[in-house]
């Protein structure tokens, strides 16, 4: 799933993804939807939390 993005993502590449906009995908940030960390002034997201946020929001069961 998503192989076309690398293992660390920015901001931009979460909302393509998800296929929301920046204003929502800085909301999932802020609250610890989505697990990330800041270099600086930019938001690192692993591609992991990306795909862990989309099962969660599912509810698939593994």
């Amino acid at each position: 799933m998503f192989e076309q993005y690398n293992d660390i993502i920015t901001l931009d590449e979460m909302a393509e993804m998800l296929g929301i906009g920046r204003n929502h995908a800085y909301q999932l940030l802020k609250n610890n939807q989505v697990k990330s960390f800041k270099n600086g002034r930019s938001w690192k997201i692993p591609k992991l939390a990306v795909i862990e946020y989309i099962i969660n929001s599912t509810g698939i069961k593994l």
